[in-house]
């Protein structure tokens, strides 16, 4: 029985040469071509790799099964993140866009993304049925040869970003603003464009590593010791960015090394794009988002929509609707006027850009938020169990017979995707299974940093002994 191929939250995802191999890839590939072929007449894929192990190898298989049902390439020559290949899916008028990422996955892993026409990810409804296309053999492209195939075509995605880029963005302000700005590429596909833009700038992790140096790339505190300490002892940088291995999500730091997570990222940037370029739209984001976000949304009269987790199920809102803003808990966020795809350079430089236009440091940006939704602190703990384990929490959650954690009382509950626990004083608790790896994730916040960490060992404590 051949392996069961499966889209998670965002994508399909596995070990290398376990069952992400190169048969696998061309069975995923031919797939999506039958899945293409149904909806187009002359369809085009646009087709690209970030830094890990084989990425090349994986896209060059895949390219050769699309060429051999007819369907024209455009190839990027070289590593490019999953934003690059959104907005070349868009700009050059392809039928689909496919990644070769694990995006923050540990290095074991690779993965194959799908983007839709309109430069974000392809809604879940067509992944299903791309799935269901995906044959048990692997095609045979005995024959294909990339070399001067004339559908298979080269096209420059990173230059295409970096024209958006400095059409967008005022990067002269960012240039002579009076603080000094650090990047973490955690050695992942933002590398060569940030070194481009900022070659003056303290970088961190811009080589090509495929094993990480043994971190996941993702772009939390935990992953980010690093650059933290770095920040803290040189006093070189009043602002770091971080993005993943494929630099859709983003992570940032204070002037003294104190991570910034996305929950108060995307309270910046709702303050700034409202307050300060006056836009306006509807906020969509994912359950594990702070309750926070309610907040300011009502404070500046906006509407906020919560969705389950993944960012393609905040894409059909972002395609249908005057939206402002997605995001995620993980770090992926989209605002109006780019593609509706999660870019983590892109939120960085809107940061970046709005310290510069303000003269206010990232503190100081926060310190205004919280005079608007208060102080919180959030945290996340993944727990790697066996099945089980797992799934006797899993139930245990489901059952309703829970009524604390520790001194925690809870008051409601929520299960648009996973089990969210509301307590007093705005503080809160998700249990979940991850969509792309065997882990069980416990997210909390409550309105102090300590308060916060201490509650997620009891609540561990309390889970494993279930």
């Amino acid at each position: 029985m051949s392996y069961t191929i499966k889209f998670g939250t965002d994508g399909w995802r596995a070990i290398i040469a376990k069952d992400f191999t190169v048969d696998n890839v061309k069975r995923v590939s031919a797939g999506v071509a039958a899945w293409l072929l149904q909806k187009n007449m002359k369809p085009i894929v646009v087709i690209g790799h970030d830094c890990r192990f084989g990425g090349r190898l994986f896209m060059e298989e895949a390219a050769k099964v699309f060429l051999s049902k007819g369907i024209r390439v455009y190839y990027n020559d070289g590593f490019v993140s999953t934003p690059m290949v959104s907005m070349g899916t868009l700009q050059l008028e392809a039928s689909l866009g496919v990644v070769i990422t694990a995006s923050h996955n540990p290095p074991e892993y690779n993965g194959y993304k799908l983007k839709g026409s309109f430069g974000g990810p392809l809604l879940p409804q067509h992944i299903e049925e791309v799935e269901k296309l995906i044959p048990d053999v692997a095609p045979d492209t005995e024959g294909i040869e990339l070399t001067n195939h004339p559908d298979y075509i080269r096209k420059d995605l990173r230059g295409l970003y970096l024209t958006a880029v400095k059409n967008t963005f005022d990067l002269e302000a960012i240039y002579h603003a009076p603080f000094r700005f650090g990047y973490d590429a955690m050695y992942g596909s933002g590398q060569a464009v940030m070194n481009e833009l900022f070659p003056e700038i303290e970088l961190l992790h811009c080589t090509e590593n495929p094993g990480f140096e043994g971190i996941a790339p993702e772009p939390i505190l935990r992953n980010l010791q690093e650059f933290s300490e770095f920040i803290r002892v040189s006093n070189a940088i009043d602002c770091g960015l971080a993005t993943d291995g494929d630099a859709d999500r983003i992570g940032l730091f204070d002037e003294q090394g104190n991570f910034v997570d996305s929950h108060h990222i995307i309270l910046l940037l709702i303050h700034y794009l409202v307050k300060y370029k006056g836009m306006s739209g509807k906020v969509i984001t994912a359950f594990s988002v702070s309750e926070k976000i309610k907040k300011i949304c009502k404070y500046y009269g906006l509407e906020q929509i919560t969705t389950p987790i993944g960012f393609k199920h905040i894409t059909g809102y972002m395609l249908n609707g005057d939206v402002l803003l997605g995001g995620e808990e993980s770090g992926g966020i989209a605002v109006k006027g780019h593609i509706p795809e999660r870019d983590g350079i892109w939120m960085g430089l809107i940061i970046w850009e709005y310290m510069a236009k303000s003269g206010k440091s990232l503190r100081e940006l926060i310190a205004e938020v919280y005079e608007i939704v208060g102080p919180f602190a959030y945290e996340r703990l993944d727990l790697h169990l066996t099945e089980e384990q797992k799934q006797r929490i899993v139930n245990a959650c489901k059952s309703g017979t829970l009524k604390r954690f520790g001194n925690y009382e809870i008051r409601r509950t929520e299960n648009i995707d996973g089990h969210k626990f509301h307590f007093d004083n705005e503080a809160w608790l998700l249990i979940r299974a991850s969509g792309t790896e065997p882990v069980l994730r416990i997210y909390a916040e409550t309105p102090a940093a300590e308060e916060t960490k201490q509650f997620l060992q009891t609540v561990k404590a309390q889970m494993l002994a279930l």
